[in-house]
């Protein structure tokens, strides 16, 4: 009678695993709610929180969560399959994207905006005006002086600071300034790689290099521009008022008329030399949250918000206007 209690029971166990085995597993997100996280370089974390918060107002059932982190941070959480977005200033590698095919996941990139790097310094520093080969000399630890950018300044040692050892930033001034070459020992980031998620409420490494440079009279500091746009300003003409923003020249040297500062049209028109462009990756187009904040980041609203953090749209937002015919 034991023996056949316990046949009954397998045969129980089997059929109940099998029924659930059979199921189908749907996903109950949409376009427009659920819940997703999302990996963005932490040099546009303004932009993006302002996108995450409007695209939030907009769909109350949705709640997008970024996490703000270093480049490689970012891409180490993508490519584990972590989260299925990512905001960053390069594209998957070769080997990347192959990953992505072997797990069966649909891939799409585009081009979310045009960023410029600024360098800014102290108030007290008049010396404004740069040449992207002084820049490479300074990076470099060719040039380590004020005076050798300016014979008459006082300031002494030139002392750079970055946001953290891996950002896009330091990957963009390695790779398209110096060619390559190691930075100097006198360029030091204000935070170590080891913060993983960057806390908006807190003084973020970029925000510390905006400090730094506020404080220390011969400081240099290298920064995404939508860190230091004034938010005041609807024109997108001014910036804080807490340091001064460089104007860079690409001639052999810098003067006013051929040199210029990071604002949106310069950076369009590459008059601007220190510019990137930002990629949204997504590895889940099957209709989403998460496919739904990339249609909303790459749309209309999202790129106007882009236009107002003083960067440069992937896709320009238009008005039309109806203008009345005189004769």
């Amino acid at each position: 009678m034991k023996n056949l209690s316990l046949i009954v029971c397998i045969f129980a166990f089997i059929f109940l695993f099998s029924c659930s085995d059979q199921r189908k597993i749907t996903r109950t997100d949409t376009p427009t709610s659920g819940i997703a996280e999302i990996a963005v370089d932490e040099c546009f974390a303004p932009v993006i929180q302002e996108q995450v918060d409007v695209f939030g107002a907009l769909n109350h059932e949705a709640l997008v969560i970024p996490i703000f982190t270093s480049e490689n941070e970012a891409f180490n959480l993508f490519m584990k399959d972590s989260l299925r977005v990512i905001i960053a200033t390069r594209q998957l590698t070769v080997n990347e994207t192959q990953i992505i095919k072997e797990r069966k996941q649909a891939l799409r990139t585009q081009r979310l905006a045009i960023d410029g790097i600024a360098l800014i310094v102290n108030k007290e520093n008049m010396d404004t005006l740069i040449t992207v080969s002084d820049i490479k000399k300074i990076m470099t630890g060719k040039i380590k002086d004020w005076k050798e950018i300016n014979p008459k300044s006082k300031l002494g040692e030139i002392s750079v600071v970055f946001d953290s050892p891996n950002s896009s930033t330091v990957r963009f001034i390695k790779d398209s300034i110096c060619g390559g070459e190691p930075l100097s020992q006198n360029v030091k980031a204000r935070s170590a790689d080891s913060v993983k998620n960057v806390n908006l409420q807190e003084r973020t490494p970029n925000q510390q290099v905006i400090d730094y440079v506020a404080a220390v009279p011969n400081a240099i500091g290298v920064i995404g521009v939508n860190w230091i746009s004034n938010p005041s300003d609807p024109k997108n003409l001014s910036f804080i008022n807490s340091i001064n923003v460089m104007s860079v020249s690409s001639e052999d040297k810098a003067t006013e008329e051929n040199s210029f500062k990071p604002f949106a049209a310069y950076l369009v028109l590459k008059k601007y030399p220190l510019t990137r462009d930002i990629f949204i990756i997504i590895s889940d187009v099957k209709g989403g949250l998460p496919s739904g904040f990339v249609t909303f980041a790459a749309g209309e609203k999202g790129q106007r918000i882009i236009l107002k953090a003083g960067l440069y749209p992937a896709n320009v937002p238009t008005r039309l206007v109806r203008a009345n015919p005189t004769f």
